[in-house]
């Protein structure tokens, strides 16, 4: 069985147990996403959301947040971890997107261009990376099939092989997406994103995994490590 088609295998297992299709948590325009997901780096997800809708109450339009004082936009998102670092870091990219775009703050374009290369534009920014710039093309209404792999990913991913056991979560994203089918859509790319996320997050946890509970173990390479709960 090839890494490929062992990837498939787990992943279809994981969308079983956890119920795909899962409904997607956000219908916002790929700005906004861009924008929420600067904001939730370090940050608990409720605390990344009241800080979100704090700054659009304050500030209505990303030309206003772009435009206001940085004192202003880092008061508005107090809440989440380094405002003083992610206020000018916001403002910054919504400057460069608007100066890339001819002068429109908008980045719908991108569901022109295929996800390598809307990745690649998005990258450029300073402060998006794999994990950002795969979540503004997926979670945003754009639904593009790029696959976001975040920390519990990773840790399933990588205790079942299908990564290096050491490598960056920029590799594993690289790696994980090479083996997304190519005929799979954005929900179908999302599912697999839901599958692993959620396994990290209830039983492949990384101290004292439920090792089991998983039902994916059969192809796993950290078998019987963990302990009931």
């Amino acid at each position: 069985m090839t890494v490929e088609e062992r990837a498939l295998l787990i992943d279809e297992r994981l969308c079983e147990e956890y119920g795909a299709p899962f409904i997607p948590f956000s219908y916002r325009d790929p700005v906004s996403e861009l924008v929420g997901s600067l904001l939730s780096h370090r940050t608990k997800n409720a605390v990344t959301r009241g800080a979100f809708q704090q700054l659009v109450q304050e500030l209505p339009t990303w030309e206003e947040v772009m435009d206001a004082p940085t004192a202003r936009v880092e008061q508005a998102i107090t809440a989440v971890t380094f405002p003083e670092v992610k206020a000018p870091r916001i403002q910054a990219a919504l400057q460069q997107i608007k100066d890339r775009c001819d002068g429109v703050l908008s980045l719908d374009f991108l569901a022109e261009l295929p996800v390598r290369e809307a990745r690649d534009w998005l990258e450029v920014i300073p402060g998006i990376g794999a994990k950002t710039s795969a979540a503004v093309l997926s979670f945003s209404r754009l639904r593009m099939p790029a696959l976001v792999v975040d920390t519990h990913h990773q840790r399933v991913a990588q205790r079942i092989g299908l990564v290096p056991a050491r490598a960056s979560l920029e590799k594993c994203a690289l790696l994980l997406q090479s083996y997304v089918p190519e005929d799979w859509d954005g929900q179908r790319v999302y599912d697999s994103h839901q599958g692993y996320m959620r396994h990290g997050q209830r039983v492949c946890h990384w101290r004292r995994p439920d090792c089991h509970r998983c039902v994916i173990r059969p192809w796993c390479d950290y078998p019987d490590k963990g302990e009931p709960a």
